[in-house]
Parts: structure tokens; C-alpha cells; sequence
């Protein structure tokens, strides 16, 4: 009986799990999405508490349930006021600290199991499996939340790091092997292994420049994903392999979708230098040209008359937390007759889908977010294109220079618009560190000055007219 009701608890959260997965597709469903999968979760844990040890013959004592529950009250704490409080700008770097705990919890997985397993290779297998990919997810996650908090701000480059880390991964792979292999069963072999996993996460995220960010974070996610498969195949714990499958698959099919937006290889992002800030700042040609500057007025007088507007939102909307009133601006020229859309760039912000949630945070309508695909065919009959913070994925640099390290991404035509208004704090590079060929096109107007304020005087200008 005790079995049957484990495997329906499992078989229910897992379906939870999926439900709640395909919810996340859309900011309309998203929100339900969340609490079916942390309901499904909810479900495996206590199911995996209370039920799985009569199944597998353990005794747990009132005191280690104590333990359990005085654990869970302290994570779920701590994780759901870090959430409460976190800034949108902030999201990045929460999404890769998350998922570095989830590899951590891998890893600890193995360095505790391995002893109750020595003799039995096809789980000592799953166990090194585990601890590696864990480790890499764990220590490559906190690098990439110190690279998108500012704390690293430059790639750190070791002379000829690619042969390093290639020979760094096979001797982890040959270690791991031997270990397996051999039955040995000294702990100090596998805390060497979880030692040169967690430097080998360091030193594959470490050169890695910062535009190429929401690429890792995917791939990191899906690295946490498989170790959690593994730890699932370990205790025989379907919701826990289900879930792993899932995190693991999405974050590979999302990792393979961002590098066809930005045109470039996975292999190029691991070993390329993409976004290295002042070494890409030197790259390209020098742009000729002057910049003309508008004030809010000016904006507002060619958006009030236009028929049909695009906005580009970007990080720098995010840093200003203008979302809300970049919204009011959106509803002000909709009830004016002037059609509105949003132009989302598959890797506009610090991570994927990081626009999507801005603005579904400040309850834009779904069906006005339009992807780049399908948008790029509309901005040569648009009136004006709004701007919002976005830099690097509206630079034609990525289509007229060769020579540039953007040259070949997809990016949004916004250089085929009749008007461009462009609202940045300053004329400083993009997160790819280069200077953007579009703020001295002669249909460009620079609206300088933080993205809430200057919106603000926007919109207050258009209610006047």
C-alpha cells in the first residue's frame, strides 16, 4: 500500500511538474504555472518524508525529523525573502544563484553517498556523474552571479585557457573513471574529484565575456537539471528524475535557442570572446557621425503624431525600474488611436525572457510583446521606434561590419523606422563594450537621462496635447 501511494504521490507531482512547466510559457499563465510546480514539489517532498521510508525498511527517529523540518523552515525563509525583495534588475543574478544551490545540492548528494555505495558501480557511476556536473553547475553559477552583480566586471583570460580547461575535463573524466572502475573507496579520491569539478566550473565560466550571460546561465541550468536526473536514478525517486529531465532539456533547448539568436555556436561562446568589454570596445570600425539630441517634448510631439509605434525595451528599462510607466505611455498613445507594439529580442536584458517578465510585471498586454522574427518586417513602415535601454541588439554594427564582434547576430531593425528616439543615461558602450553605429543615424533623436524620469516628462508632455 505504502508503494502505491508513493508512485500516485510521485506520478502527481510530476505531471505537476510539467503542467506547471508548459504554464511558464506565457505571462498570462505563468503565475498559476509557478504554484502547480511548487505544489507538485511540495507533494514529492512530503511524500518522500513520510511515506518513503516504509517503503525502503528505514527507522527515522523524531529527532531527524525535527532536523528536517527546523532545515526546510530555514531555506524556505531565506529563499522566499530573498525573492520578496529582489529588484527586477536583480533577477539574473538571483535565477544563477538559485541554480548554483540546486548544483550544490547534487554535489553534497555525492560526497555523502558515495561510502554507502562502494562495490556497486552502476550507482558509483551515477554518484560521480552527480558530483561532477553539480559541482561545475554550483561553482560556474557563482561566477556568473559575480560577473551579472558587477562584482567580476572583466573576463578573466589565462594564457591558453581552452587547452587548460580541455585538459583539466579529461583528467576529471579519466579520475572519475578510474574511481569507478577501480571500487576504491578512500574518501579523499572523491573530495579530490569535487576539488578539481568545482576549479573546472571556475575556469570554464571565468573568460567567458558578459553579453554571452544569458547563453551560460542556460546551459548552467541544464547542467543543475542533469545532476538532479542523476540523483533521481540514484534513490530510484521518480519525481526527482522527472524533474531533473525537465529543468535539463528546457535548459538545453533554451541554450540552443539562444545562441541561434545571437548567431553564434555553443563552442564559440565557451572558447569565443564575445563581450569582453574594452577589448571588444577596440574592435570594429570608428564611427563617423554626430549625435543629435531631443528633450521630452520633442518626443512626445513625434510620438502624438505618429500612426504606428514600436518599443524596444532593454536592461537599462530594468535599472530604472520604468516598466510601470513606460506602460502608462504605451496605454496614453493607444487611446489616441496610435497602434503600439513591443519588440522583444530574444536576448534583450541579463537572461532569457528577461523583457517578458519586466513588462508582464507592469500588466502589458500579452499580445503586444512581439518577437524579433516577426517584427523586423514592420519597422520600415513605422513611424517612430521607441528605445527603452536597449543597445547591443539594435546596432547595425551586427549587419554592416565585419569587423565588429556582434557582426552576424540577428538584431532588431530599428535603423529601417522613420523616426528613432533613443533614451539611454549616457552615450557609454552596451554590455558588449562597443559603440552602437545607431545613435548617429541622421532619423535618430537621443533622449538622455534615466528611462522613469525622462518617460515621466513624456508623458506628462502627451497629456497635454
Amino acid at each position: 500500500m505504502e508503494n502505491l501511494l508513493l508512485n500516485l504521490s510521485y506520478l502527481i507531482a510530476s505531471v505537476g511538474f510539467i503542467i506547471g512547466l508548459k504554464m511558464l510559457g506565457s505571462p498570462k499563465t505563468a503565475r498559476k504555472g509557478n504554484l502547480i510546480a511548487a505544489f507538485g514539489m511540495t507533494l514529492a517532498i512530503l511524500a518522500t518524508i513520510f511515506i518513503y521510508p516504509s517503503t525502503a525498511h528505514i527507522t527515522v527517529s523524531t529527532f531527524i525529523y525535527i532536523l528536517i523540518f527546523i532545515a526546510i523552515a530555514i531555506g524556505t525563509a531565506i529563499g522566499w525573502g530573498i525573492a520578496v525583495k529582489v529588484e527586477m534588475t536583480k533577477m539574473p543574478e538571483l535565477v544563477s544563484f538559485f541554480n548554483g544551490m540546486g548544483g550544490a545540492t547534487a554535489a553534497l548528494i555525492g560526497l555523502m553517498e558515495f561510502h554507502h555505495n562502494v562495490g556497486n558501480p552502476g550507482k558509483i557511476f551515477m554518484i560521480i556523474a552527480g558530483l561532477v556536473i553539480g559541482s561545475i553547475s554550483f561553482s560556474g553559477s557563482m561566477i556568473a552571479w559575480g560577473k551579472l552583480s558587477g562584482k567580476l566586471r572583466k573576463p578573466i583570460r589565462l594564457p591558453q585557457y581552452n587547452i587548460l580547461n580541455t585538459i583539466l575535463a579529461l583528467a576529471i573524466i579519466g579520475f572519475g573513471a578510474y574511481i569507478i572502475i577501480s571500487g576504491i573507496s578512500n574518501l579523499l579520491y572523491i573530495y579530490l574529484l569535487f576539488a578539481l569539478a568545482l576549479i573546472y566550473g571556475i575556469m570554464f565560466v571565468l573568460p567567458i565575456g558578459g553579453a554571452d550571460m544569458p547563453v551560460v546561465i542556460s546551459l548552467l541550468n541544464s547542467f543543475t537539471g542533469l545532476a538532479a536526473a542523476f540523483g533521481g536514478f540514484l534513490y530510484n525517486n521518480m519525481a526527482m528524475l522527472t524533474g531533473g529531465i525537465l529543468v535539463g532539456s528546457a535548459g538545453t533547448i533554451l541554450t540552443i535557442a539562444m545562441t541561434k539568436a545571437m548567431n553564434r555556436s555553443l563552442s564559440a561562446v565557451i572558447f569565443g570572446a564575445f563581450g569582453e568589454g574594452s577589448q571588444a570596445a577596440g574592435s570594429g570600425s570608428k564611427i563617423q557621425g554626430s549625435i543629435k539630441e531631443a528633450g521630452p517634448s520633442d518626443a512626445a510631439i513625434l510620438l502624438n503624431y505618429a500612426n504606428k509605434v514600436i518599443i524596444v525595451p532593454g536592461y537599462g528599462l530594468a535599472v530604472a525600474q520604468a516598466q510601470h510607466v513606460l506602460h502608462e505611455l504605451e496605454e496614453l498613445l493607444s487611446k489616441k488611436g496610435i497602434d503600439v507594439k513591443y519588440a522583444i529580442h530574444p536576448v534583450a536584458g541579463r537572461m532569457p525572457g528577461h523583457m517578458n517578465v519586466l513588462l508582464a510585471e507592469a500588466n502589458v498586454d500579452y499580445d503586444k510583446l512581439v518577437d524579433m522574427d516577426d517584427i523586423n518586417n514592420e519597422f520600415k513602415n513605422t513611424d517612430v521606434v521607441l528605445v527603452v535601454g536597449a543597445n547591443d541588439v539594435v546596432n547595425p554594427a551586427a549587419k554592416n561590419d565585419p569587423s565588429s564582434p556582434i557582426y552576424g547576430m540577428p538584431i532588431l531593425n530599428v535603423e529601417d523606422a522613420k523616426n528613432i528616439i533613443v533614451n539611454k543615461r549616457s552615450m557609454k558602450p552596451g554590455y558588449a563594450g562597443i559603440e552602437n553605429e545607431l545613435f548617429y543615424n541622421p532619423k535618430t533623436s537621443m533622449l538622455f537621462g534615466d528611462a522613469k524620469a525622462a518617460l515621466t516628462k513624456v508623458v506628462q508632455e502627451l497629456k497635454g496635447m
